[in-house]
């Protein structure tokens, strides 16, 4: 006997869909995705790299917010992604059609950062948004941030990204040619942002703020 396939659902009809309970959702290539609840470790590193990212942008008076939530469409993959940290570029808010009423950016040129603080679905982080993340904006329906990073305080992925034995790890993927670079930034070491090159702060501040 045949199954019938899931339906897999457009961006509209999961914004027609997404409740108001509390909890988050994101779409992952037209299927509705439950984001586990985050612990009280994985809010506080989110709160502390989002301090951080502001006092920077505030000194130097860009027009950068960090909305509380918002979502980034990426049309491509049929997907929807709430990040943990997104920063937002005011200036090109007028040119986002989903922004007023469904908080949703999909261009390029809206987000200078996007940040992940990894937790259980860790797997999403190091491969399905950062190959969605990335893709290039050579055509109108793709995006191609200009920065990610990933933050693997608890040292949750794969070794074969954060060694053997495992260790906590900031990665800052930077696009260059159509493909993230990924820097990996342990212990003491400063982390270098091609956003804020003159940015104070190491990954073991990161990892400290989860205690």
């Amino acid at each position: 006997m045949t199954q019938a396939l899931p339906k897999l659902l457009s961006f509209n009809e999961f914004i027609e869909w997404y409740p108001n309970n509390g909890k988050r959702y994101e779409l992952h290539k037209g299927v509705i995705i439950e984001m586990p609840p985050p612990t009280g470790s994985h809010e506080k590193v989110v709160g502390f790299i989002a301090q951080k990212l502001t006092v920077e942008f505030d000194r130097l008076n860009l027009p950068y917010t960090i909305p509380k939530t918002a979502l980034i469409q990426t049309p491509s993959a049929e997907s929807a992604y709430s990040p943990d940290v997104l920063l937002l570029n005011l200036d090109n808010l007028d040119n986002e059609p989903l922004f007023q009423k469904q908080s949703t950016v999909s261009q390029a040129a809206s987000v200078p950062i996007v940040i992940e603080v990894v937790s259980t679905n860790w797997r999403d982080d190091y491969y399905n948004k950062l190959r969605d993340y990335a893709r290039v904006a050579s055509r109108r329906e793709e995006m191609g941030i200009p920065e990610y990073w990933i933050a693997d305080y608890a040292a949750l992925g794969a070794r074969k990204f954060i060694g053997n034995p495992k260790q906590p790890t900031i990665f800052v993927c930077e696009l260059v040619d159509g493909e993230y670079q990924m820097t990996p930034f342990q212990g003491n070491t400063a982390i270098s942002s091609p956003t804020f090159p003159q940015l104070n702060l190491t990954a073991q501040q990161i990892f400290n703020a989860a205690n």
